[in-house]
């Protein structure tokens, strides 16, 4: 004769607190890892970049400035941190193209100036076209500009 009640189902056994703890140790603590290294490498910074700045932002300064900034900083143009760099705009351009000096500041968290009589050297130029969205750089060739490096 067959049994009316079916088999009961086979649980798990109930885990313990301690078992919890691990398992969220466990996941956690690789990803805070993971986080950290991206934000040291850059990677946060490059990847908020590629979001952010649109065909649009050729013609807007603030957001040419911070594009340059993480553009700068990690293709090897300098050492300086990001935060250190002064980004000046010559007004005298016309509407469609832009010149920007880019100097080092050595004030506040800034690491200090090698050269005490210069706090603000100028390290290059960068010259944009707007309309084309190209960038050409004097960096290590003063007064000689060409493709800015990727």
């Amino acid at each position: 004769m067959a049994s009316l009640n079916p088999k009961p189902a086979m649980r798990r056994p109930r885990l313990t607190m301690r078992q919890r703890i691990v398992r969220r140790l466990l996941m956690v603590v690789p990803l805070a890892l993971l986080a950290v290294l991206a934000a040291r490498m850059g990677w946060l910074d490059q990847a908020a970049d590629r979001i952010t700045f649109d065909h649009a932002s050729w013609f807007d300064d603030t957001a040419l400035v911070e594009h340059f900034r993480t553009v700068v900083t990690h293709n090897g143009m300098t050492d300086a941190p990001g935060r250190c760099l002064l980004f000046i705009v010559n007004g005298n351009d016309p509407p469609d193209a832009a010149r920007f000096d880019v100097m080092e500041k050595h004030s506040g968290s800034c690491p200090p100036a090698k050269d005490a009589k210069d706090p603000l050297p100028k390290l290059f130029t960068l010259k944009v076209d707007r309309v084309d969205k190209t960038v050409q750089t004097d960096w290590g060739s003063p007064g000689t500009f060409h493709p800015m490096p990727r």
